[in-house]
Parts: C-alpha cells; structure tokens; sequence
C-alpha cells in the first residue's frame, strides 16, 4: 500500500467515525427524535465572537453566545441553503409547551455565504429563565432541493419580537419546502447574569 493509499484510508476512516460521533451526540441528546427525525451527516461549524466554538452539546453561556456566530460549511455555489438554530425545551426540558422557539432563521442562502441569504428571524442569543437548567440549542442546515423557495408566507421577527418564534415545527417546515438535512451542530446552556439584558430588547406585548 502506497503512502497516498495510507493518507486516503485514514481520511476515509476518520470520515466516517466523524458521522458516527455526531450521530451519536443528536440520538443520545434526543434532539433526534425531538426535533428531527434522523442526525445530520455532517458537522457544522460554529465560532462565536466571543472566542468559544460549538462542539456537539458542550455547555456555553448566554453570555457567550449573545453576538452572532460564524457558521461555515461545505457548499455547492449553486444551491441554496437554510440556516435554523432552534431551542426545543422552552420553557424547559421537562415542559417544552412551546417547542420550539425559532432564534435564527435565514433561507435562499447561496452557496455558503450566510450574508446574502433572507434572514425570517434576526439571530436572538439564549436566554433560559432561572431555574430551568440546560437548555439544548441547535444549528440545522438544509439544502433546499428545488432551488430558490418562495417564503414570502412565513412569520418575520425582529429582535424585539419573541412570540412569533415559538411553537415552530421543523418536521412541517422541513416538509413544506422540501428540505434536505445536510449537517448540523448543538450546544447548551443555562441562565447567567446576561439573561436579563437580552430580556430587555423583547417587545413586552
């Protein structure tokens, strides 16, 4: 076996245990079945602002995750992509009566540049109430397998607006718009101190 043959082999095999890992994390976290059906394929990189990576479930705070992430992913140019990061345990775990909450949602993404995608829904960091404990929130990327969707039905919400995120149902959405699951990523996080400030910027009606 060649050098080439070796390198090509350990990519291959790291490739797949890299699947394994992230299906594992989303069936044992039970964001599979909670929110999707079957894990993501591929991992989706997230960086925040604030120096912390998303990886798969690790614990991060609200503060750290207050300022709009990166997210990075292998694209086709010519596909257009959404982008959902979602909050299935609102107003806990144990009693998500408004599963889910919408905290980010852009589509008609081209290729892999998130900026020039059509935001729904302005990026609202976490924000768990006291005493609710960790809160799952996840990053789902679909491509949209008929191209350019026409989303001119959905709900807008900006920053100040919250009740128009909650009790969205990726499994209809998904349906609707005929999307494909690509890659995803998770992490979670319960009340700090930044909690209350980001309360602030909701509308309170």
């Amino acid at each position: 076996m060649t050098f080439y043959n070796i390198l090509l082999l350990c990519a291959v095999i790291s490739f797949v245990s890299s699947q394994g890992d992230i299906a594992e994390k989303f069936k044992t976290s039970e964001l599979v079945p909670d929110v999707i059906a079957s894990p993501p394929g591929a991992l989706l990189e997230v960086k925040y602002p604030s120096g912390v990576n998303v990886n798969l479930g690790n614990e991060l705070t609200p503060t750290n995750v207050k300022d709009i992430p990166s997210v990075t992913w292998e694209a086709n140019p010519e596909h257009f992509y959404t982008l959902l990061l979602l909050d299935p345990d609102a107003p806990s775990r144990e009693n998500p009566a408004i599963r889910s909450v919408r905290h980010w949602e852009v589509v008609n993404i081209p290729g892999n540049n998130l900026g020039e995608g059509e935001t729904l829904m302005e990026y609202i960091g976490s924000g768990p109430a006291e005493e609710t404990k960790l809160h799952r929130y996840v990053f789902l990327l679909f491509k949209q397998t008929v191209g350019k969707g026409d989303f001119s039905a959905e709900p807008r919400a900006c920053i100040k607006n919250i009740w128009h995120r909650v009790s969205f149902s990726a499994a209809l959405f998904i349906e609707k718009y005929s999307l494909d699951l690509v890659a995803g990523n998770f992490y979670q996080a319960q009340y700090d101190d930044y909690v209350p400030i980001l309360y602030t910027q909701f509308d309170p009606e």
